[in-house]
């Protein structure tokens, strides 16, 4: 069966419905292991994420979506601390040629949010896993996606902790696309 997990950061609820709209996704595609993570400050040390059980779960997966809102132009200090503890991960390459993606949110139409994908595509990257985008261009379709215009990822605008039905749209959209292609690399690689 395939694995796909969702690890992510949430303060306004917005990004949390991002992440329970790519699963609702992923899970009507088919067969699918999902596995969510909200990343919580319990799991920060001194500065430091320790979750070792969350790592070796991850490495397990065909393919990991990130995502956190966007503070400051760039990932919140949470999924920070996660990504840096992703090193000894990277040390070994336990997630290349996995699946990436991502998704963001902020409180304006465009408030750097692609900073934070482009951060979280360089993280992906750097493990050698194979980063998916969007694919649709802006204002597509019949329920508008991508009305933000990011190829790179899902971005979505915090509307005082609800989501845009657009922005909810697009992240079914990605979680589909990814089942997709970690079905299709799964395949491939047990023939």
């Amino acid at each position: 069966m395939t694995k796909i997990a969702i690890i992510y950061f949430s303060q306004t609820g917005v990004t949390n419905q991002l992440a329970q709209a790519m699963a609702t996704s992923i899970e009507q595609q088919g067969e699918f292991e999902i596995f969510s993570h909200q990343i919580s400050g319990k799991e920060i040390l001194e500065g430091r994420f320790i979750n070792s059980e969350l790592f070796s779960t991850l490495s397990e997966c065909q393919a990991i979506i990130f995502g956190s809102p966007t503070y400051m132009g760039n990932v919140s200090a949470q999924f920070k601390a996660f990504a840096d503890a992703s090193s000894e991960t990277w040390g070994a390459q336990q997630w290349a040629g996995k699946i990436a993606a991502g998704f963001t949110s902020g409180g304006s139409p465009n408030g750097d949010q692609s900073c934070t994908l482009q951060y979280m595509q360089t993280l992906a990257s750097q493990h050698g896993m194979l980063w998916v985008g969007l694919d649709a261009i802006s204002n597509s379709g019949e329920q508008g996606l991508n009305r933000l215009g990011s190829q790179v990822g899902v971005v979505a605008q915090d509307l005082e902790g609800s989501l845009h039905p657009s922005d909810r749209a697009t992240a079914e959209y990605l979680g589909q696309r990814v089942a997709l292609l970690a079905e299709r690399l799964s395949t491939a690689s047990a023939k």
